[in-house]
């Protein structure tokens, strides 16, 4: 019962640290400070393997002085390339602060104008009615569209 204990751990850990740790991309994106260009990092296809795209949004002072970096995150995984949406969120010394959990790319922004996200949704497969901009000028909203910062 304990070698079927220490075995079910040791998979546990491999199966939860086998991910790829995206986040040592985010800091050289944010460097580049290029608004709008999406970033490839791995490959993802029908054998599985990991991709992730990442793109700066651009940076939003407060009206309290704060400045906040913003960057969309498209994480693909696995044999059949599932994906993982969320809009992450920096300070102005790139250091992670928190991110919202999206459902899929129609939730994601297409640009950050006048310190709100926009939400451009032309796609077929969107939510036309998805368009109303978030303010960040009174700093980091609580939750976009019923999906709640996480830090």
């Amino acid at each position: 019962m304990k070698y079927k204990f220490t075995l079910l751990l040791f998979l546990l850990s491999k199966l939860s640290f086998g991910q790829i740790d995206d986040s040592k991309f985010r800091p050289s994106v944010l460097k580049k400070n290029i608004i709008g260009k999406e970033f490839t990092f791995g490959e993802c296809d029908q054998k599985g393997g990991y991709e992730t795209i990442l793109t700066y949004l651009g940076s939003v002072k407060t009206k309290k002085g704060k400045t906040y970096k913003i960057m969309n995150s498209i994480w693909i995984w696995g044999m059949s390339c599932r994906a993982t949406h969320r809009i992450l969120i920096f300070n102005s010394l790139n250091q992670y602060l928190g991110n919202y959990y999206m459902n899929s790319s129609c939730d994601l922004p297409t640009e950050l104008k006048d310190g709100q996200l926009i939400f451009n949704n032309f796609s077929q497969d969107c939510d036309n009615q998805i368009e109303k901009p978030i303010n960040f000028k009174n700093g980091i909203p609580k939750n976009i569209f019923g999906y709640k910062f996480e830090s």
